[in-house]
């Protein structure tokens, strides 16, 4: 089951079930079943993905039942129902998290290129930062080239996985049990940061350039929807890709994680006290911009795509 939020000419979000190329919006979906099977089905909080999901969302059975019926349909009755991909604008699938938890440097081929060399995982931890909820934007809102520092904006493809279920020292066997679904993130990153450049220089300002040059308004896209954890039953299986126009940059699968999506909320959780809604951005593979010295300019439109997932699409646009 894939969900996502959307919104259509008044700009009201509404949520409906994401088929790639249309959406079926799920008022009409619950309509129509009532009215074909002439049986009630009661779904709650319906303007709230993470009530629709599990562990432990109110109506995530019976959205569960509705999104197979609605797979069944017939092409004729579908198409009644749907509503085309490029008639939408598709919303953040969670609006505001209240945590966005990055990881760093969490697959090898990204650490060599950035200068250093992964570690056994034996030896380390999961390198942990946060995003803050202005980061965020949706499938088709733009990655904007912030004026103040325009020269280094890169793209990283990631796994996001959205928490469920209110989780605190997990064990790794039982992390995935509070995974509510997974979607596509891309961690924006400014690599060229410096700010007040003439400044005296300090012995922690590469630290801060690094981390400063996360933050900018919308370098947190996600999308374009959440596929259910029930859905996904390994997360480690994944094909994980990423275009700027049509040059590939990044190609990769989600097997070669350092630390595997258990590991990392079982890590976070020992310590971090995990709520639903809250994102987790599990690291980007090789083939980001730093490491081919080429970044992102004004025109160019930049393609995330995770097998069985989705495709996340933002153009780049220079800050006006």
């Amino acid at each position: 089951m894939r969900l996502c939020r959307f919104a259509l000419d008044d700009d009201v979000a509404l949520t409906g079930y994401f088929m790639d190329d249309h959406v079926v919006p799920l008022d009409q979906a619950i309509e129509a079943f009532t009215e074909a099977m002439d049986l009630e089905l009661l779904i709650l909080d319906t303007d709230d993905l993470i009530g629709l999901l599990p562990p432990s969302g109110r109506s995530h059975r019976a959205a569960w039942e509705l999104s197979k019926w609605v797979e069944g349909l017939d092409e004729e009755t579908l198409s009644e129902l749907s509503v085309p991909l490029h008639e939408v604008r598709l919303l953040p699938p969670i609006e505001r998290p209240g945590k966005i938890l990055m990881l760093a440097r969490n697959y090898p081929e990204h650490s060599v290129e950035v200068g250093d060399i992964a570690a056994e995982r034996a030896e380390t931890f999961p390198y942990v930062f946060l995003k803050p909820g202005t980061t965020v934007s949706g499938s088709g809102d733009p990655i904007v080239i912030p004026n103040i520092s325009p020269d280094g904006i890169d793209w990283e493809c990631e796994l996001g996985v959205v928490i469920g279920q209110t989780c605190r020292g997990a064990s790794e066997a039982d992390a995935l049990k509070y995974v509510a679904g997974y979607t596509v993130l891309n961690d924006v990153s400014d690599r060229g940061f410096r700010p007040n450049p003439g400044r005296k220089k300090r012995e922690r300002d590469a630290f801060f350039d690094w981390m400063h040059g996360k933050w900018h308004d919308g370098f947190c896209p996600i999308g374009p929807c959440i596929r259910s954890a029930d859905s996904l039953t390994d997360p480690q299986r994944l094909s994980l890709k990423l275009w700027v126009d049509d040059e590939e940059m990044q190609n990769s699968s989600t097997a070669q994680m350092i630390f595997p999506v258990a590991a990392i909320i079982a890590f976070i959780s020992s310590f971090i006290t995990l709520e639903p809604g809250d994102i987790i951005g599990t690291g980007t593979p090789g083939g980001t911009g730093k490491g081919r010295g080429r970044f992102l300019k004004p025109g160019e439109v930049v393609t995330a795509e995770i097998e069985g997932i989705g495709t996340l699409v933002n153009p780049v646009e220079a800050e006006e």
